[in-house]
């Protein structure tokens, strides 16, 4: 509704309040003409009485009637703008015109029947208002039913709804008997707004990232941080789903047979998510299928499946003492040393974001990294500071293994990260025949202590950069119980 017409409708009102109101005034002035010339005609005084003030109350509400039209308008007008739910609006703005009605009504008419009570009239009608009122109990019901959901507005036109044990569906419209929704299966639900009232309504608003959530699940053999990755990728660029939130992958539980995932996503428009949840239990199948990922067979399905050719160990020993042998501080050892410590390492993988080990925490093993990442981080009070990125190769704990000392650092991993774990015991029979390694592993523990030295990280005497490779060579044969402590 443009300007130019709420300035045609204003003109019209105030032509139309000057026309009726110059007739009521004109009735008021020649007051006394109009009586004389009735009365000469042999119309009673009375019925000259009685006539003029039903003129007057006529004229009077069609004043009323005008202005309240002109105000229902631009209360329309404005609702229209603000609110998607001009139906309910237009119920507020009928039944205030009633309620506005009445009350003029009754002021008019005592105005020109001063001496009449209405009083006694109400009382005489309570009965029939009763019976009315008992008639249109559920008319009524929705009526006002239908003014409260105006005010507190839970939904809109175009938001999904659902109610429990009724349906699902698009709101269309809003009236003052009901609600009319289309369900999925393009079929119209009207439900009255008594009814609607007292159900709960879930909401999914049409201007809103509504998240939904699929389930599936993989068998126990296939990596978590694999999976997650490969599902996440796979909904990157699916139709529907919001490019501003990015979906979550989780693990939901450890069933018997499978670990169970869930999927959460939100999409922008919710009138097409059961299209939207079938695409994407589409894409994780594709996916799957090119990263050769498995669903898991229920608990109470035989499957005779070959299992994977697990890998030699002496195939192991060598992989690891290949990535052992590239260490700087285990290049004097000999091969055979080096495969003696590459048996006894032990293999452990982590996820992204878990900590490998905690700063305080006590230690008695060092790290190797056979893949993926790791971020070293320090904390100070409530702050942390990450001071290193270690990749492939990279080694770290190596402090706490060969001192004792509590770790100074915590490691988190950055990817899915496998590492080999070398323990005291396993380091313990190489370094009392090498004093090559000794020395080696002193340079390298003072190298790592003068570089947390300048991040201001203090762990006892081990910590000043005054420290003497004697007294490190001590501590080590300390801590190890070596021969030539003493020595030192």
């Amino acid at each position: 509704m443009t300007t130019s017409e709420v300035y045609k409708k204003a003109i019209s009102l105030a032509v139309f309040v000057a026309v009726v109101g110059a007739i009521l005034t004109l009735m008021q002035l020649s007051d006394e003409r109009i009586d004389t010339f009735l009365t000469g005609h042999g119309v009673p005084t009375s019925a000259i009485t009685t006539i003029t003030k039903i003129v007057t109350i006529i004229l009077a509400m069609l004043i009323v009637i005008a202005i309240v039209r002109f105000a229902a308008f631009l209360m329309m007008r404005s609702a229209v703008r603000r609110s998607a739910q001009p139906g309910v609006s237009s119920l507020l703005k009928t039944v205030l015109s009633i309620v506005v009605y009445i009350i003029a009504f009754v002021l008019i008419f005592q105005n020109q029947y001063p001496d009449v009570q209405l009083s006694a009239l109400f009382t005489g009608s309570t009965i029939v208002g009763i019976v009315v009122g008992l008639a249109l109990q559920d008319t009524l019901g929705n009526l006002f039913a239908g003014i409260a959901m105006q005010a507190d507005q839970p939904f809109q036109v175009g938001d999904v709804i659902s109610i429990q044990n009724r349906g699902m569906g698009v709101v269309e419209g809003v009236s003052w008997r009901g609600v009319k929704i289309r369900t999925f299966q393009n079929k119209l639900l009207i439900i009255s707004n008594s009814v609607l009232g007292k159900e709960t309504i879930e909401v999914a608003p049409r201007d809103n990232l509504n998240a939904r959530v699929v389930f599936f699940n993989t068998a126990y053999s296939y990596s978590p941080s694999r999976t997650s990755n490969v599902v996440r990728e796979a909904l990157r660029f699916t139709d529907n789903i919001s490019r501003k939130r990015h979906p979550v992958v989780r693990i939901r539980n450890f069933g018997d047979s499978s670990i169970d995932w869930e999927v959460k996503y939100w999409i922008e428009d919710y009138t097409r998510h059961a299209d939207t949840d079938a695409l994407v239990r589409e894409r994780i199948w594709y996916a799957f299928q090119r990263e050769k990922i498995e669903f898991a067979f229920p608990t109470r399905t035989l499957v005779n499946q070959e299992a994977p050719p697990e890998t030699p160990l002496e195939e192991k020993v060598t992989r690891r003492s290949v990535q052992l042998a590239r260490i700087p501080v285990f290049a004097p050892l000999s091969e055979a040393e080096i495969e003696r410590l590459a048996r006894n390492a032990k293999s452990r993988v982590y996820a992204a974001g878990e900590s490998i080990v905690e700063q305080g925490a006590e230690g008695t093993s060092m790290f190797v990294i056979a893949r993926g990442s790791v971020n070293v981080v320090l904390r100070r009070g409530q702050r942390t500071e990450i001071i290193n990125s270690l990749g492939e190769d990279d080694f770290f704990g190596e402090m706490s293994l060969l001192t004792g000392q509590p770790r100074s650092a915590t490691v988190v991993a950055t990817s899915e990260t496998e590492v080999l774990q070398i323990g005291k015991r396993a380091l313990k029979p190489i370094l009392e025949n090498n004093e090559a390694l000794v020395l080696a592993v002193s340079d390298r523990i003072q190298e790592r202590l003068k570089k947390l030295s300048e991040n201001e990280v203090v762990e006892g005497e081990l910590t000043t950069e005054d420290q003497r490779s004697s007294g490190m060579i001590g501590s080590i044969r300390k801590f190890f119980g070596l021969k030539g402590q003493k020595g030192e």
